[in-house]
């Protein structure tokens, strides 16, 4: 699974995923900042199976703070989109090509509208434009697709053939023109049917949370409240980086997504004043936003789960490590499901499974959900 980061340039991209991976980006106040994508991992955050366990945890990868797991999620931030990039303008190609490999998408806007379409410092530019300009352009990018070959189309497995790039199934064509009502004789469709159904197929397999970051900022408080109203989450990924910062140099404890944070260390005047500042955004949101976002992707966009290996005797690996694993696994996984994701051969060789939590066994068709602790028992 993987998440893209987009928006037109100048908006905090490439600072939202510095906030969520912690990792040296190029951040400058100007266009196409980002040109090759930057690619990382942020942490997605769930409790942690040691709470109901009565244990401590070793994580293998990603990290545990009081109880609350981060497990690695990998994520893209690609070129900034401009009005015309299905068209070939600004990075369009560039942005296309890269954004094809996400699963949902980011929706990174400026808040405080001071970058204009095209992502140039100005006042006043409308964010809710941002919004629509972004999916009419990945609206136009499915047309356009489509397009190409529209005349050799005959039925829907010729329009998922098509689109296979972008991870489209037959069950996602024939849902959609379900939905839509359109007849299976793709080739009769007018052109507006064939840009309702390049749209609603977008939106299943690309959806979309938009990040309203920068709201911390002037000029933020005359469009925020619209952001909200549009399904925007507020968010102010500068804070995020100035909080983990603080953290690792030992001046607060912070664990991401909380609501709060303790100064732990000795603080210069202009530390104080900024930590402040911080404290009223996330007094303001309950929390930076970032860590949030997230999350929301992940789990209520994706509907992903996080599942623990474990066993009913035994919690740790061959070297000690408790509770080592977390996996994030697609909505409607079984336990045979999840034999393969830790090996092939426990899928093929499958026996039965356990619900550790539950002293339970259960069988290949069990349905899993998040935060279950699983122990895989397959033959040899």
């Amino acid at each position: 699974m993987k998440i893209g980061l987009v928006g037109k340039p100048n908006v905090g991209k490439s600072t939202f995923f510095k906030a969520a991976t912690m990792i040296d980006t190029k951040i400058g106040n100007f266009p196409f900042t980002t040109i090759e994508p930057n690619v990382g991992f942020g942490f997605v955050r769930v409790e942690c199976a040691e709470k109901s366990l009565g244990v401590k945890c070793n994580p293998r990868q990603g990290y545990c703070m009081e109880g609350n797991r981060f497990v690695p999620v990998e994520l893209i931030d690609v070129a900034g989109l401009v009005p015309g990039a299905h068209e070939g303008r600004g990075m369009g190609n560039k942005f296309l090509d890269d954004v094809r490999q996400a699963d949902a998408l980011i929706h990174v806007v400026d808040a405080s509208g001071t970058t204009d379409s095209e992502g140039k410092e100005c006042v006043g530019h409308d964010p809710l434009k941002d919004i629509q300009f972004l999916e009419d352009e990945l609206n136009f990018w499915f047309l356009g697709l489509l397009e190409r070959s529209w005349k050799k189309m005959r039925g829907p497995k010729d329009l998922s053939k098509q689109l296979s790039g972008l991870k489209v199934s037959d069950e996602d064509v024939a849902s959609v023109i379900s939905d839509l009502s359109l007849s299976e004789l793709v080739y009769n469709w007018t052109g507006e049917q064939k840009s309702a159904f390049a749209k609603a197929l977008r939106e299943r397999v690309q959806p979309i949370i938009v990040a309203a970051n920068k709201c911390d900022k002037a000029g933020a408080e005359a469009h925020l409240q619209k952001l909200i109203d549009a399904g925007a989450t507020p968010c102010s990924a500068d804070s995020e980086i100035a909080l983990k910062s603080a953290a690792k140099a030992g001046l607060v404890n912070y664990i991401p997504g909380d609501s709060h944070f303790e100064i732990t260390g000795e603080l210069n005047e202009k530390q104080k004043a900024g930590l402040e500042k911080i404290k009223t955004t996330m007094g303001a949101l309950g929390s930076t936003g970032v860590q949030k976002i997230l999350n929301m992707a992940v789990f209520d966009i994706l509907n992903y789960m996080v599942i623990f290996p474990g066993g009913m005797k035994k919690l740790a690996d061959k070297d000690g490590n408790v509770l080592p694993d977390a996996f994030l696994m697609p909505p409607g996984s079984t336990a045979l499901d999840f034999a393969f994701r830790l090996h092939t051969d426990f899928g093929k060789k499958f026996i039965c499974a356990y619900d550790v939590k539950k002293k339970l066994r259960v069988g290949k068709e069990h349905k899993l959900k998040s935060g279950d602790v699983i122990e895989i028992v397959s033959g040899r």
